[in-house]
């Protein structure tokens, strides 16, 4: 069987705020579930400062080591939105004013109170050679440069982002996943979630274990990139499950 290119990605989460706690983030899920629905995996995530050369050391870091590294925070119109010069800087070249960003901002905010004020002209900096990314929520548009994406912190401004690059970046299969519950602590089945991975190359078993009406149990998530494989690997658990008295729940308990 011919092996297929698995696509990666990483995620650097930008911002003091999401460090400190005010803030939760909530982009971390919507940018794995995107990814895996363009056949792309999230293989790893990280958490920097509003600190230039810690975005910078980061972001070299990720790009080099995946296919594909987002960013998320950092290109609003305050002072300490730093995340466009530090991405300039980590590629080696100039931030400019996009003439298409600047053309965007100038219409949407035409007949606004205050008008485009310099403070808002920052969204349309870009490191030089970058292109955009449309942005339907607020018009302010993200960036991309080599396999770098840059998006909005903002959850459902970054949401929107991400809409528009559905279908354009190289990907593989999506993901697919099966979730088999039961009443079995992990101890008592990690010999058996062992062998039915290993009798299944293609499928991963993930374990899960909950404390719930009194009762210790786990959720098994099967994933695969074969959906027709991780059934056949589901129905195998759900096996041997009972063959050791536990009775398993499709879907998860």
């Amino acid at each position: 069987m011919t092996q297929t290119k698995t696509w990666t990605a990483a995620l650097l989460v930008i911002g003091d705020e999401i460090l400190s706690g005010r803030t939760q983030d909530r982009n971390i899920a919507q940018v794995a579930t995107w990814l895996n629905d363009q056949g792309i995996r999230l293989a790893e995530v990280r958490v920097v400062p509003d600190v230039e050369d810690r975005i910078v050391e980061g972001l070299n870091a990720l790009r080099a080591a995946w296919d594909y590294c987002f960013t998320t925070g950092g290109i609003g119109p305050t002072h300490d939105d730093i995340t466009v010069d530090a991405v300039a800087k980590a590629f080696g070249v100039p931030v400019v004013v996009h003439p298409t960003a600047r053309s965007i901002l100038e219409d949407y905010y035409r007949g606004r109170p205050g008008g485009l004020t310099d403070a808002r002209m920052r969204m349309a900096r870009t490191p030089e050679g970058a292109e955009l990314i449309a942005n339907a929520a607020s018009r302010a548009p993200g960036i991309r440069i080599g396999n770098v994406l840059i998006l909005a912190g903002v959850p459902h401004i970054a949401a929107a982002m991400l809409e528009a690059l559905s279908g354009t970046l190289e990907g593989g299969r999506p993901m697919r996943s099966l979730t088999i519950g039961a009443r079995a602590p992990e101890s008592d089945v990690a010999d058996l979630l062992r062998q039915t991975e290993a009798d299944h190359p293609g499928c991963a078993i993930g374990s899960y274990p909950f404390f719930k009406d009194g009762g210790y149990g786990s959720n098994f998530v099967i994933r695969s990139e074969d959906e027709a494989l991780a059934r056949q690997c589901a129905d195998v658990l759900k096996e041997r499950l009972r063959g050791q008295d536990f009775e398993p729940v499709e879907g998860g308990i």
